[in-house]
């Protein structure tokens, strides 16, 4: 279950980093996206 799950995980960050690399968006904003989803999985 863990394997398929880390497979299913992987195919979503790829997917996630194409569709990050369309527009390219500053380092700052990256950081601050970064930042905010950390939070959000932190107090999920």
């Amino acid at each position: 279950a863990l394997r398929r799950f880390k497979r299913t995980c992987r195919k979503a960050g790829v997917l996630a980093e194409a569709r990050k690399h369309e527009h390219y968006e500053k380092p700052s904003v990256r950081r601050k996206k970064k930042s905010e989803a950390a939070r959000k999985r932190k107090y999920r």
